[in-house]
C-alpha cells in the first residue's frame, strides 16, 4: 500500500484541529501561553541537535551512522525521535542527499562523499511537545551551484518569515518564498509542504511555498508553523523511491531543502528553532 504523502498528512490533521478563531470555520491551532513555552524549550533543543549532527557529517560517514549519531545524541538531550516509526517511518532522522528532496532514509551501505550537499530533516518530542527543523550542508567548500542553490533556499526560507505576522495569511508566506525562488531560476516542490506543528508532528494549517487559491488562511499571535521550502534545481516534480519514503527530483537534479519553526506574535515572528550560536 502506497504510503500518504505529507499533504495527505496535513489534510487529515487539518480536518481534526481545534481552532478557536471564527467559530471553527478557521483551520488554525492557537496554542495556550503554557504550550508556548514548552513548544519553545522542544524546539531549542532540536536546534541544538541538529547542529551537532550535522557537525557529523564528513565524507566517508555512513548515513547509518549518522542516523545512529543523531538516536544518541537525542538520548542525551532527554528526547525521542518525532520521526521514528511515524507512519512506520523507521529512521531517527530524515538524511536527504544531493537529488534526494526529503524524507531520505540512512542506508548502511550509502557514504558519504566529497562534494554532496546534504539535507537533515531533524524532529523531536520533549515533554509533550515537538521540535522540528531542517537544514542543507556541503561536504566540503560549497561551490558553484550547489552553493547558490543552498543560499536561495535559505533567503526564501527568512523571506518566508518576514511576511509570516499577524494581518497576514498563509498565501503571503507562499509569495515571499516563491518570488525569491523564481528570481533564480529554481523550482519551489508541489507536493510537499509546512505546517502547522507543536503538540503534533503536523497540525493545521497546511503552509505551501507558494502561492495556491485555498491557503488565504489568516495568521494570529499563538500559532506556531513550520516553514520549509523545498528548491529543486530543475524541474519542481518529485518522485518516490521503492523505499516508499525517499522523495527525489523527476530530472535528478539537486535540491536543497531548509525548514524553521516560528511562533506568530502581535509584532515580527519569533524563530523557535535559531540556533543559540547564531544571534538573531
Amino acid at each position: 500500500m502506497r504510503r500518504q504523502t505529507k499533504r495527505q498528512i496535513l489534510q487529515h490533521s487539518a480536518k481534526k484541529s481545534r481552532s478557536s478563531r471564527d467559530g471553527g470555520k478557521s483551520q488554525c491551532v492557537i496554542h495556550t501561553a503554557e504550550e508556548i513555552e514548552g513548544i519553545r524549550q522542544a524546539a531549542a533543543t532540536t536546534a541544538g541537535i541538529l547542529e551537532t549532527i550535522l557537525a557529523g557529517i564528513r565524507p566517508g560517514v555512513a548515513l547509518n551512522d549518522l542516523d545512529l549519531l543523531a538516536g544518541g545524541v537525542m538520548r542525551d538531550h532527554g528526547v525521542d525521535s518525532a520521526f521514528k516509526g511515524y507512519l512506520g517511518f523507521p529512521g531517527e532522522i530524515c538524511i536527504s542527499v544531493n537529488d534526494e528532496v526529503v524524507h531520505g532514509i540512512s542506508c548502511r551501505d550509502r557514504i558519504i562523499q566529497l562534494g554532496d550537499i546534504v539535507s537533515v530533516d531533524c524532529g523531536t518530542r520533549c515533554g509533550g511537545y515537538i521540535g522540528d527543523t531542517a537544514k542543507t550542508v556541503s561536504v566540503g567548500p560549497a561551490v558553484g551551484q550547489a552553493a547558490n542553490l543552498m543560499a536561495v533556499t535559505e533567503k526564501s526560507l527568512m523571506a518566508g518569515i518576514d511576511v509570516a505576522r499577524t494581518g497576514n495569511t498563509v498565501w503571503d508566506i507562499g509569495v515571499a518564498i516563491e518570488n525569491v525562488v523564481s528570481a533564480s531560476g529554481y523550482k519551489v516542490v508541489r507536493d510537499f509542504v509546512g505546517h502547522g506543528c507543536g503538540v503534533k508532528l503536523h497540525e493545521a494549517p497546511e503552509v505551501p511555498n507558494y502561492p495556491t487559491a485555498k491557503s488565504r488562511e489568516p495568521l494570529y499571535a499563538g500559532m506556531v508553523l513550520a516553514l520549509e521550502p523545498m528548491v529543486n534545481v530543475g524541474d519542481h516534480r518529485v518522485k518516490i523511491d521503492n523505499d516508499g519514503w525517499t522523495v527525489r527530483t523527476i530530472d535528478g537534479g539537486w535540491s536543497a531543502h531548509f525548514e524553521h519553526m516560528i511562533l506568530i506574535t502581535e509584532s515580527k515572528p519569533e524563530i523557535l528553532t535559531w540556533p543559540k550560536s547564531v544571534s538573531s
